[in-house]
C-alpha cells in the first residue's frame, strides 16, 4: 500500500472514531463529519476507478462496527444486459463462505451430543472405506480433519476439469455420483499432519449433517441458522421467484472480453461447499451474530454458544502459501472452518469465496467488534489457491479493504 493510501486509511479511521464518540456523547461532529466524507470519498473514488479499469461489472462493500454499518458502497450493475444497478438489496452468490455455515452446523450437532469431532468420518460416510489411503486405515480420518482441511483429500470436487457444455452439470447433482468416485479417491498426505484446502472434505461434512438431522442440508441450515438470524433473503441455489428482481448475474473478464456466468447455477451435492446466496443486509445479520451483541445474545446463543464460536477461531494448522483471503500473511492459520490471522495483537477471522464469476470476502475482528464484507459479481483472473491469487484486481481491493479494517482497530 502506498503512503498516500495509508494516510487515507488512517484519516478514515480517525474520523470514524471522532464521529462515533461525538454521537455517543450527544455532541455535534460537523467538522469531523466533513473530514470523514473527504476520506471516504477518496477511498470510494479509488474503489470505483480500480474496478472500472479491469471491467468489474458490479460490487458491494460494507464496513461494520458495533453491529452497525458505518460505511458502504455499491458499484456498477447487477445485470449488465438489463442495465440494472447494484443496490442494497442486490443478492450475490457467496461461494465458499458457505463453508463457515457448514462448520457452525457441525458444531451445533456436536454441542447437542450427536457427534464428536474425533469421530471417524467413515462412521457416518462408510462409502469412504473404498478410498485409497497409503497412510493407514480410513478410520483414522476424523470430522475435525475435515473441518481443518487436514484430511489429505484433493482440492477439487471433480477429478477432471469442469466442462462448459450446456449438458454438463455445474457440480455433481447427486450423492451417488460422489460415492461412485470413492474408489478413485486418494489420500495425499498423512491425515492431521498439515493443511490442504479440500472441497470434497466439506461435502462429506454436508453428508453428515443430513444423516444426523434427517433434513436436506439446505433445510437444516435454514431451520437452524438462517431463520433464527432472520436472514429472510438468503437461500441456496435457485432463486425464489419473488427475489429474482434482486439477483445478481455473474461475469468473467478475460483479455478485455466479458462473458456471462451461469445464472442460478446449481451446486448440487456440493451445496455445503458453496451454495449460499444472500443480500448484504442478510450477511450483516450473520456478521453481527459472529461479532456478538448483548441485546441479542440469547438468540445468538440459541444458534451457537459464544464459547463454541471462539473454539472455532483457534489456530490448528498454518494455511499460508496454499490459501489466501485476499491478503497474504505468512502466519495465516486455519481453525474449524474459519481462517485466522493474528496481527498487532488482534485476531482476525474470516473466509473468502470464488465460484461462477462471484468473488466474496468476509473479515472480522471479534475483539474490536468490527468487520468488512466485500463482494464482486465478476472474476477478472482465474483463481488459484496460493500467492498467484493476490494478483487479481479483486484480491488487491480486498487487501485495501482489510487495511481499512485494521486501521479501525488501531483507532479504538
Amino acid at each position: 500500500m502506498r503512503k498516500a493510501e495509508t494516510l487515507c486509511c488512517l484519516t478514515l479511521a480517525g474520523c470514524l472514531m471522532i464521529i462515533l464518540m461525538s454521537a455517543a456523547e450527544g455532541q455535534p461532529a460537523t467538522h469531523e463529519a466533513d473530514n470523514f466524507a473527504r476520506a471516504y470519498g477518496e477511498f470510494k473514488k479509488n474503489y470505483q476507478d480500480e474496478l472500472r479499469r479491469p471491467g468489474v461489472v458490479g460490487s458491494s462493500l460494507f464496513f461494520i462496527r458495533d453491529n452497525q454499518v458505518i460505511a458502504k458502497d455499491f458499484y456498477g450493475l447487477a445485470d449488465a444486459q438489463q442495465n440494472r444497478p447494484v443496490d442494497e438489496d442486490t443478492i450475490y452468490h457467496w461461494a465458499s463462505i458457505t463453508k463457515t455455515f457448514t462448520g457452525i452446523a457441525i458444531m451445533q450437532l456436536r454441542d447437542r451430543g450427536l457427534l464428536k469431532l474425533d469421530d471417524p468420518v467413515i462412521k457416518y460416510v462408510p462409502e469412504l472405506k473404498a478410498a485409497h489411503n497409503p497412510y493407514g486405515d480410513m478410520s483414522g480420518i476424523t470430522i475435525k480433519h475435515l473441518l481443518t482441511h487436514s484430511a489429505g483429500f484433493r482440492n477439487s470436487t471433480w477429478t477432471w476439469r469442469d466442462g462448459d457444455k450446456d449438458w454438463q452439470p455445474f457440480e455433481p447433482p447427486r450423492w451417488e455420483q460422489i460415492a461412485a468416485m470413492m474408489p478413485y479417491t486418494e489420500v495425499f498426505f498423512k491425515p492431521g499432519s498439515r493443511f490442504s484446502y479440500s472441497n470434497p472434505g466439506v461435502i462429506y461434512l454436508g453428508r453428515i449433517i443430513e444423516l444426523l438431522s434427517h433434513d436436506d442440508y439446505e433445510v437444516y441450515i435454514d431451520k437452524n441458522i438462517l431463520k433464527p438470524l432472520e436472514m429472510h433473503r438468503s437461500f441456496f441455489d435457485a432463486t425464489p421467484y419473488h427475489l429474482l428482481k434482486h439477483r445478481s448475474h455473474s461475469y468473467y473478464v478475460r483479455d478485455g472480453k466479458r462473458t456471462t456466468g451461469r445464472f442460478d447455477a446449481d451446486t448440487g451435492v456440493t451445496v455445503s461447499n458453496g451454495g449460499l446466496n444472500a443480500s448484504l443486509p442478510d450477511m450483516l445479520k450473520y456478521v453481527n451474530f459472529l461479532l456478538g451483541d448483548p441485546k441479542k445474545q440469547a438468540i445468538y446463543d440459541g444458534v451457537l454458544k459464544r464459547a463454541t464460536l471462539e473454539e472455532m477461531w483457534q489456530p490448528q494448522f498454518t494455511a499460508a502459501g496454499d490459501y489466501t483471503q485476499g491478503w497474504m500473511n505468512e502466519d495465516t492459520a486455519v481453525g474449524l472452518s474459519f481462517f485466522i490471522d493474528d496481527i498487532e495483537g488482534r485476531r482476525y477471522v474470516g473466509h473468502n469465496g470464488d465460484q461462477n464469476g462471484f468473488r466474496s470476502y468476509l473479515s472480522l475482528c471479534p475483539s474490536a467488534r468490527t468487520a468488512s464484507i466485500l463482494v464482486f459479481n465478476t472474476e477478472t483472473r482465474p483463481t488459484i489457491n496460493g500467492p498467484q491469487n493476490l494478483l487479481s484486481p479483486e484480491s488487491k481491493m480486498a487487501r485495501k479493504v482489510f487495511k481499512l479494517l485494521q486501521s479501525l482497530q488501531r483507532a479504538r
